[in-house]
C-alpha cells in the first residue's frame, strides 16, 4: 500500500507542476505590459529627475545632471504647496457630499422594507454621469455658467441679480464647481460599490438586532458602517488618488490657467505646464514628489482606519 502511495506521489506533483507553468505562462502578457508601460517609464523618470533638461527657444539645453536641484526648486518656489492645498480643496469639496449621498442612497436602495418601486432605473440613472467624458461635461458648465450664459439670463430674469455673475472670476465659484463635477460624475460608482458591500452582509445580523429592538439608525451606525469599513477605505484611497490627479475638469473649465489669480490649479496641471514647455527634468521631480505623496496619504488613511481601539 505504501509502495503505491509513492509511486503516485511523483505523478501528482509533476501534474502539479505541470499546471504551474500554465499558471506562469498566462502572466506573461500582464507582466510584459507592466514592464514597457509602468516599470521602464517610472524608472526612466525618476533618472531624469535630477537632470536639467529643457528646450530654450530652439536650443535643447540638457541633459545635464544637477542632482536634487529640480527638488530644491519645487519646495523653494511655494508653487508646489499652494497646488496641492488647491487640490485637496477642491477634493474634499467633491468627495464630502460624494460619500454622504453614496452612503445615503446605498442604504435606500438595500432597505427591503422600503419596498422602492423602479430601483433597475435609479440605479441606471445616477451612474449614467460617470460615463459621461470629463471634457464634455466641463464645456457644458463653462456654457451654463458663463458671463452670457443660460444661468446668469435665469437669474437676471428672476431678479435675483442685478446684473451677470462672473462665476469664472470668481474663487470660490470656480472651486466650487468642479467640485460639484466631480460629485456628479463619481457618486453613482461610489453608490454601486457601497451596495455591493451592504449586500454582502449577513442579514440574520440585522434581524438579530432588530429583536433586540435596535432602532434603524443604531443598525446602520452599530452593524452597517462597521462592516463597510473594507469598502469605505477602499473608496476613500480610490477617491484621494483620483483626487491628486484631477486635471481635466479644472484644465477645460479654467482653459488650462487655473484661475482666478491660479486658485484652481491642481498638481496635474503644473505638471502638465513643464511637460508643455519640454521641461522634461522638472516634470520628472514633480512627478516623483507626487507618487510619493500619494503613498504616504494612502498608507495614513490605511494606517488610521485599522488602528488599534
Amino acid at each position: 500500500m505504501e509502495e503505491a502511495k509513492r509511486a503516485a506521489a511523483p505523478k501528482t506533483k509533476a501534474k502539479a507542476t505541470n499546471y504551474n507553468k500554465w499558471g506562469y505562462i498566462f502572466l506573461i502578457p500582464f507582466v510584459v505590459t507592466y514592464v514597457i508601460f509602468q516599470l521602464i517609464p517610472l524608472i526612466s523618470t525618476i533618472y531624469y529627475s535630477f537632470f536639467e533638461m529643457y528646450e530654450d527657444g530652439l536650443n535643447q539645453i540638457g541633459p545635464n545632471f544637477i542632482g536634487l536641484e529640480n527638488y530644491k526648486t519645487l519646495f523653494t518656489n511655494g508653487d508646489l504647496l499652494k497646488y496641492t492645498q488647491n487640490t485637496m480643496i477642491m477634493w474634499i469639496g467633491g468627495f464630502i457630499p460624494q460619500i454622504f449621498f453614496s452612503l445615503l442612497l446605498a442604504a435606500w436602495f438595500t432597505d427591503p422594507s422600503l419596498k422602492l418601486k423602479g430601483q433597475r432605473f435609479f440605479k441606471t440613472v445616477i451612474y449614467l454621469p460617470n460615463l459621461i467624458m470629463a471634457s464634455a461635461m466641463s464645456m457644458l458648465f463653462f456654457t451654463l455658467f458663463a458671463d452670457t450664459g443660460p444661468v446668469n439670463s435665469v437669474l437676471v430674469q428672476l431678479g435675483v441679480i442685478s446684473e451677470p455673475f462672473k462665476f469664472m472670476s470668481n474663487i470660490a465659484a470656480v472651486r466650487t464647481l468642479v467640485a460639484f463635477m466631480n460629485f456628479i460624475m463619481w457618486f453613482g460608482n461610489t453608490t454601486i460599490l457601497l451596495m455591493a458591500g451592504m449586500m454582502g452582509i449577513d442579514t440574520s445580523l440585522f434581524e438579530a438586532a432588530e429583536i433586540d429592538g435596535a432602532t434603524a439608525s443604531q443598525i446602520f451606525w452599530k452593524i452597517t458602517l462597521p462592516l463597510l469599513r473594507p469598502i469605505l477605505i477602499y473608496v476613500l484611497i480610490t477617491s484621494l488618488i483620483g483626487g491628486l490627479q484631477m486635471f481635466d475638469v479644472p484644465q477645460i473649465l479654467t482653459n488650462g490657467a487655473g484661475n482666478p489669480n491660479r486658485t484652481s490649479m491642481t498638481l496635474i496641471m503644473y505638471l502638465n505646464k513643464h511637460l508643455f514647455s519640454k521641461n522634461f527634468g522638472m516634470a520628472g521631480a514633480l512627478s516623483v514628489i507626487l507618487f510619493i505623496i500619494t503613498g504616504l496619504l494612502s498608507l495614513l488613511v490605511y494606517k488610521l482606519a485599522y488602528a488599534k481601539k
